[in-house]
């Protein structure tokens, strides 16, 4: 069996690490997560995301996207891990995926068509503050059509021009500018993801009636999606780590020549990779194979959590006193590994998912 990616994969691949790379240097990710006033991260880089087609990578050409997959929405997710981008690209997605499974046919037309083509952007707040995990709880209360209730750690929502909000298995859609509807900027561990509090008071929504497994591959997405980001964030600290311990010397020789620093960084490498292959191994199974895509996305965004932290504080020790200062760059993937960690279901409640999925 052939595992490497086909030519069209490479490309966007390819064609994804050199344009970030030039858009998003260090110098402009911290410029950017130190701007308070960047809700949406630039318009301009925005518009030449969409200009790639990157916005509708996974959704039906019938709904104006590019009729491609989970597995090229995944190679993209990595790489703007690794360039560390502040970009809405993630949460838009998020509403993308959830639209697509439930939506009907007027309302993909309304908001999906124009989010594939990168003139809409959604958003999807599901986490409510006194959940026991974010991955339960999903109150609402809704009135007529009416939706009344708080909703927290909401990426990019003063950028968002829909929302979906609600239940796991009941989600709504509404207007981001709908009357009743409260926007409120939030700190966040991670700076380079806007975050904000969503209020509802009597905003007039609608129901995305469209039920079935389809949500719930769309939420299998979104969290192998967000594991490879993970991945993507490691390997940086990885790559990172392994420099400095080529350069940096002590009593005349390279630190990465002593064997507690190239040990651990041999770990990072192996966390890594292991990351990488249980992430794609969840891409293709919801591509190709529905049975085992919700046990595979559980145990990547599990593995990919834990990965994505302990590579990038394994960093920060490689990297010695000057990792701990604000002035390097290591700090800001760190926070971003630790921030995706529990976004969509820690490592906790993904670990207790496959156990239920496995029958143990």
């Amino acid at each position: 069996m052939n595992f490497d990616f086909n030519d069209e994969q490479q490309a966007i691949k390819s064609a994804a690490r050199e344009m970030l790379g030039k858009r998003y240097t260090l110098e402009e990710v911290r410029r950017l997560a130190e701007d308070v006033d960047a809700a949406g991260y630039g318009d301009d880089r925005w518009a030449e995301l969409a200009a790639l087609g990157w916005p509708g990578i996974f959704v039906a050409e019938d709904h104006g996207g590019q009729g491609l997959g989970i597995v090229e929405l995944v190679i993209l997710q990595e790489e703007l891990g690794y360039a560390l981008a502040p970009t809405p690209f993630f949460s838009n997605a998020c509403a993308g995926l959830v639209l697509e499974a439930a939506g009907d046919d007027a309302q993909r037309e309304r908001w999906l068509a124009p989010l594939a083509a990168g003139e809409k952007r959604g958003t999807l707040a599901v986490h409510d503050s006194d959940a026991p995990s974010a991955m339960d709880g999903f109150t609402l209360t809704a009135d007529g059509g009416r939706l009344t209730g708080t909703k927290i750690a909401v990426a990019d929502a003063a950028a968002a021009d829909f929302l979906i909000v609600g239940e796991r298995d009941a989600p709504w859609l509404l207007d981001a500018r709908a009357d009743g509807v409260t926007v409120t900027p939030t700190p966040g561990l991670d700076p380079t993801r806007r975050l904000y509090e969503v209020r509802l008071e009597g905003a007039e929504g609608e129901p995305l009636p469209r039920e079935g497994p389809e949500l719930g591959r769309a939420l299998d997405a979104i969290a192998t999606a967000l594991a490879a980001e993970s991945v993507g964030v490691a390997q940086r600290a990885m790559e990172m780590a392994v420099d400095y311990a080529k350069e940096r010397r002590q009593f005349g020789t390279p630190v990465g020549a002593f064997q507690a620093v190239s040990h651990r960084c041999a770990q990072m490498l192996l966390e890594v990779e292991g990351a990488r292959s249980v992430t794609y191994h969840a891409a293709w199974a919801l591509d190709h194979e529905p049975a085992t895509a919700a046990l595979a996305s559980s145990m990547a965004k599990a593995y990919a959590s834990d990965a994505g932290w302990r590579v990038t504080a394994s960093a920060l020790q490689v990297h010695g006193g000057i990792g701990f200062t604000w002035e390097h760059d290591l700090h800001f993937f760190l926070k971003r590994a630790k921030a995706n960690a529990h976004a969509f279901g820690d490592s906790r409640w993904h670990r207790a998912r496959v156990a239920d999925l496995a029958g143990v």
